[in-house]
């Protein structure tokens, strides 16, 4: 009896070794999310806020490899009954594999410095935004027609819960696009229809505002390919909240509506494990898919690389040829195991893009809301990226917008514009704006974006013209370039519009809107090209321009009404005075 509990304590200790120790920098400073390696189980694990670490081990001796972005990698050895310090040695030659990529070249760009907020421990890129370019020196211009949604929805959630919003977190396209503006159906057997029109500029009597518009067809959802869909489902403990997974639980519960019986759906859930939730199921068997969905309960780390990896596994494992094969992946971004860094997860999803799957991502939640993860994990995944902040959003992104989300019917798409110098002496793409790091590498090159059936992309230009333009003559030539993911192997096609310069203001109501929403955009990012533009001026505009009888229109319209109460409470405050 005596031998049994002796063995039995004795395999109990050996099961709670407990290996601490601390990561640090040359200097002393505390290295937080260091990926730490454990040799003898396989298993990755992460440093804490203050660079500490506890690992269970069955070992009371073991070795560990601990890597971080910027540092020398260092394999140590450890034991149980003493405390580790290891210290990184800083690399300044690491660099990724994949250099970062613009969405615009304006050339010339330079870096304006400003004041950068940190909204709790949300993140966001750092963007430049886009300078007003000579012609004479610089005549093209491209950008990227991959346009997300994301930022007008979280915008309006800061504005909603009265904050101020990040400027970071403004992305003019974005803002523009989310209303999907002016829509027209290509010619048939044409893939894009292109427009353009030129009006006077509400925030500068010196300049013009270009508008190009750009439509993709749409495909019937009756004649769309079979889907096979994988959804990557957020169930750590940073997602038990209201406005998080229960939101997205009812967001999928929606999308589930719309399956057909040649559809299949499957669910991975990440929540202090990877597992896989529902294997395979047909789309008919909708009550199944969405017990499966109601049952789902936050809980544990949040091991994202994991997850991602097990996700695309499963999506290859059921690949449908000529079919939409689609990983969805729903989350507040807070990666906390394994690879945590935007620059780790652009590799990582780079090489799982290679597979054919697609990448949507479905954002939620607020204070630890990482933005910049899933930028980076959209765009490298051949996909998009939508925020959602209620159940109207998600309905619109999952169920009205259900072909632009998850049909494509162009990959690597983007326009280059060339100006005629002789017509225009300057000019700035309004949004579009870059990642301060893509900016700073010489060697970046433009990275073209995906289009939805039935997507349209709006893009705005501020031109100055020379004396010499007049209504008739054409100003310059747009390029549009992209691949038709319906033929194989792909093929780089490629469509040219002369852009005239028509009479002047004689563009439609949805073109005079997104110059509201942009001269909004640009008044939130407090930019210096608005000309002192005052939230008077942005109110007018909205009211001029605005359709309230179009329900997201007059959405804007009560956006605009709230962010003058954050933005400019003077205006209150002064008449309140008056009254006394």
């Amino acid at each position: 009896m005596s031998y049994c509990l002796f063995i039995c304590f004795a395999l109990s200790a050996k099961s709670q070794n407990y290996l601490r120790g601390t990561i640090r920098g040359e200097k002393n400073t505390f290295l937080q999310n260091a990926k730490i390696f454990l040799h003898s189980s396989k298993l990755s694990f992460v440093s804490s806020l203050d660079g500490s670490f506890g690992i269970p081990s069955s070992k009371f001796y073991d070795s560990i490899t601990v890597n971080l972005e910027g540092y020398k990698s260092q394999t140590s050895a450890i034991k149980a009954d003493s405390w580790l310090t290891v210290t990184l040695k800083s690399n300044e030659t690491v660099l990724t594999k994949n250099k970062p990529k613009l969405i615009s070249i304006t050339k010339d760009a330079k870096e304006t410095s400003r004041y950068n907020p940190i909204i709790s421990d949300e993140t966001y890129f750092k963007i430049v935004e886009n300078e007003f370019v000579k012609t004479e020196k610089f005549p093209n211009a491209s950008f990227s027609l991959f346009v997300n949604k994301a930022s007008y929805s979280n915008v309006r959630r800061f504005i909603n819960t009265q904050s101020k919003v990040p400027p970071d977190a403004v992305r003019i396209e974005e803002m523009i696009n989310y209303f999907n503006l002016d829509y027209e159906n290509p010619a048939s057997n044409e893939i894009f229809n292109i427009r353009s029109s030129i009006a006077s500029c509400p925030w500068n009597k010196n300049s013009k505002l270009l508008y190009l518009k750009t439509s993709a067809k749409k495909i019937d959802l009756n004649k769309t390919p079979p889907g096979n869909f994988v959804f990557l489902i957020d169930v750590s403990g940073s997602m038990d909240m209201p406005n998080r997974l229960p939101l997205l639980k009812e967001a999928f519960q929606l999308f589930v509506k719309n399956l057909r019986a040649i559809d299949k759906v499957s669910i991975v859930t990440y929540g202090g494990v990877v597992s896989t939730w529902l294997e395979p199921t047909s789309g008919n068997e909708k009550e199944k898919i969405n017990n499966s969905l109601e049952l789902l309960v936050a809980a544990g780390d949040t091991p994202g690389e994991s997850a991602i990896i097990a996700a695309y596994k499963l999506a290859n494992s059921t690949f449908i040829k000529d079919g939409n094969n689609r990983v969805i992946l729903a989350t507040d971004g807070d990666f906390n195991v394994g690879q945590t860094s935007e620059k780790a997860l652009d590799e990582l999803i780079t090489k799982q893009r290679e597979s054919g799957v697609y990448l949507t991502c479905l954002g939620v939640g607020m204070g630890n809301f990482k933005d910049s993860k899933l930028q980076t994990l959209a765009k490298r995944g051949n996909g998009n990226y939508a925020y959602i902040d209620d159940l109207n959003e998600a309905e619109k992104v999952l169920v009205h917008e259900l072909t632009e989300t998850l049909y494509t019917v162009a990959d690597n798409a983007f326009i280059n514009v060339i100006f005629d110098e002789k017509q225009i002496a300057s000019y700035r793409l309004i949004g579009f704006d870059n990642k301060r790091d893509a900016v700073q590498d010489v060697s970046s090159e433009i990275d073209g974006g995906e289009m939805g059936s039935g997507s349209s992309t709006m893009a705005l230009f501020e031109i100055e013209p020379t004396t010499k333009c007049s209504a008739g003559i054409n100003i310059g030539k747009l390029i549009l370039k992209f691949h038709d993911p319906s033929v194989t192997p792909a093929v780089l096609k490629e469509i040219n519009y002369d852009i005239p310069f028509n009479k002047t203001d004689s563009v439609t109501n949805s073109e005079k809107f997104s110059a509201a929403v942009a001269m909004f955009g640009l008044k939130l990012k407090e930019s210096p090209y608005l000309n002192n533009a005052t939230w008077k001026d942005v109110k007018s505009c909205a009211l001029t321009a605005a359709d309230t009888k179009i329900f997201l229109q007059n959405d804007f319209l009560k956006l605009v009404e709230k962010a003058i109460k954050i933005y400019d409470p003077g205006k209150k405050k002064r008449k309140n005075e008056s009254e006394d």
